[in-house]
């Protein structure tokens, strides 16, 4: 690959190897797993990864086994789901016509779906609308606001956006309109004297779980799962059978998994039982989206959403319009899903190959200038499509396992999406800078903003400045649930680790290690070369076929330095070939 400035990158040659240490920490965590083992009818060993879920005591190792969904909370539990609930009500009575403004991404598209079922089911009128990410930009806008008065809207419901759009909404309530906020994001916030003072913005109501008097026992949904608590609530109080929206649970787990929510509690539970419905779904555009990305639907799990499905929905947004995502989830006839499905992959097949030269060009520039000595990186890619910029974050990220933010010209300004490690807070850290921004929004461990381009400097100065991160905290640790000798390596424990699932943020695939791991009749495999098969054999003599996915001339340079023989950590797995199943190990990290 070239830069821009014509030169070749070194980088880019040797191909996206990091340059990092990572700390292996072994977890130790206490507790009767023979008593836990004997009374849920599992192994010791699974017992032992459930405590190092951190999930502890009957009540909860209960519902992490078997929860479902008659264990969700009350969703009039939210604040101000009363008022919200009580208002759609009112004008669903009165036939007022009301409007639904999401967000461009696979939450807010997801939302949008279940709000649009949900209140047609009750005979509303209503209908919706999506910004254009580079017309509109983020969450809602004048421009949207005006769009819904000069056609008549009456109402206005939000749903993965909102918390932020004080000033937005303060407009559109002095054209007459009623607003009601639907969201997950955090709620502003300004320190004081007196400590951190809350901005609520003056819709309605407000039904955040992150409010801070919100009273809801689980703050962790996304933006569809909020949307679905409120049409539960509406259907509750109508008399309507909750159950008939059930088929919107699959929306709910698209959207969990695809946001990148954390796989616990209440979410768990969701993705668990809409994957289950999405394996049978009888919804055209997603049965349509499923077959053409070649997906089988009866191994469907939260890999395929979050890898497969999830970014082609997302593509619409990011390269064209997000309204196509809903349009393929509205979609009635066969003829018209499978076109919109495929136009989805067409999209996302774009999007991977314009991912690949934006991440070659910001490892460049990282590794040939002084911004790797920076623990936030701010990188300045004026050419990147904006849509893209979270996708290199989260890319440029888990490579140097450092803050970053990517930066793209755009209209209004210069926009940014930011990604996060664990132990900085982005949303925090982005407030204390908040006089740069024209605009700014976001979690712990992803962030929005939009600034003049004069600020982008100081941009990158103030957050280096304010950052109090060490150099512990910027090494990447590997987390090891036990050590498992080969032996242990069965079909009966394999399919024992399915108990845990679904796999995903908050609720990984665990983590095994071996050590002193010999390997044997090592080759490349794969149309892409890109693959490395080996058997490998522990300290017991115990031989398996293990596969790599990594860095494999990393990995190749490292066997011969070590005589073939290294320290592992692995994931096993079955691999089912003209009806024969054999155990195999996938490797994670070697060293």
């Amino acid at each position: 690959m070239e830069t821009a400035t014509g030169h070749i990158c070194p980088v880019a040659v040797l191909g996206l190897r990091r340059m990092l240490m990572e700390k292996w920490v072994l977890l130790r965590k206490g507790a009767d797993f023979e008593a836990i083992s004997r009374k849920y009818g599992i192994s010791r060993r699974l017992a032992a990864l459930i405590r190092n879920r951190e999930i502890i005591g009957d009540k909860e190792v209960d519902a992490y086994l078997n929860g479902t969904l008659t264990d969700f909370y009350d969703g009039m539990l939210m604040k101000d789901m009363d008022r919200a609930v009580e208002l759609l009500l009112e004008k669903i009575r009165e036939h007022k016509r009301i409007r639904v403004i999401g967000d461009y991404d696979i939450d807010g598209v997801n939302a949008v779906y279940i709000l649009l079922e949900g209140l047609e089911a009750l005979g509303a009128d209503v209908d919706s609308d999506i910004p254009d990410r580079m017309q509109d930009g983020y969450g809602l806008n004048i421009n949207l606001l005006e769009r819904a008065f000069k056609d008549g809207v009456n109402t206005v419901i939000t749903c993965d956006n909102g918390i932020a759009a004080s000033e937005e909404i303060a407009y559109g309530k002095s054209l007459g309109m009623s607003i009601i906020v639907t969201d997950h994001h955090e709620v502003p916030y300004e320190e004081t004297e007196k400590g951190r003072r809350y901005r609520l913005p003056p819709a309605d109501a407000v039904v955040d779980p992150k409010r801070e008097d919100c009273q809801y026992p689980f703050s962790g949904l996304c933006g569809a799962a909020v949307a679905y608590k409120l049409i539960e609530a509406l259907h509750e109080v109508s008399g309507r059978d909750v159950e008939d929206m059930d088929y919107l649970i699959e929306n709910v787990a698209i959207a969990t998994v695809g946001d990148v929510m954390d796989l616990v509690g209440e979410n768990r539970v969701f993705v668990k039982e809409g994957l289950s419905m999405l394996k049978r779904t009888s919804n055209p555009g997603l049965r349509a989206l499923i077959h053409c990305t070649g997906i089988k639907k009866e191994n469907l799990s939260a890999y395929h959403i979050g890898f497969i499905l999830g970014p082609c929905m997302n593509a619409g947004g990011r390269l064209d319009t997000a309204k196509r995502a809903l349009l393929l989830l509205r979609a009635k006839q066969k003829k018209e899903a499978d076109m919109l499905a495929g136009e989805l992959k067409s999209l996302n097949d774009s999007r991977k190959d314009m991912t690949v030269q934006a991440v070659e060009q910001a490892i460049c520039m990282i590794e040939n200038s002084k911004l790797k000595k920076d623990r936030v990186l701010v990188i300045y890619l004026p050419d990147c499509h904006e849509s893209l910029a979270g996708i290199v974050a989260g890319k440029i990220k888990e490579r140097f396992y450092k803050p970053v933010f990517i930066l793209t010209d755009a209209k209004g300004g210069v926009k940014g999406s930011g990604r996060s490690i664990d132990a900085y807070s982005m949303y925090e850290e982005l407030n204390k800078c908040r006089h740069l921004f024209t605009k700014y929004g976001g979690h712990r461990l992803a962030a929005g903003i939009l600034l003049p381009a004069e600020n982008v400097d100081e941009l990158r100065k103030e957050l280096n400045e304010n950052c109090t991160l060490s150099s512990e905290e910027l090494t990447e640790k590997v987390v090891i649930d036990m050590e498992l000798p080969f032996s242990g390596v069965t079909e009966e424990f394999i399919e024992e680790l399915s108990l845990l699932e679904p796999f995903g943020k908050g609720n990984t695939k665990p983590v095994f290690a071996g050590r002193d791991i010999d390997f044997y009749d090592v080759h490349i495999i794969g149309k892409n070369r890109n693959t490395l098969k080996a058997r490998v054999t522990d300290h017991t003599g115990v031989s398996l076929p293990a596969l790599y996915f990594g860095d494999i001339s990393d990995l190749k340079q490292t066997l011969e330095e070590k005589n073939n023989r290294v320290a592992i950590t692995y994931y096993p797995g079955i691999n089912e070939y003209m009806g024969r199943k054999t155990v195999q190990i996938i490797i994670t990290h070697y060293r």
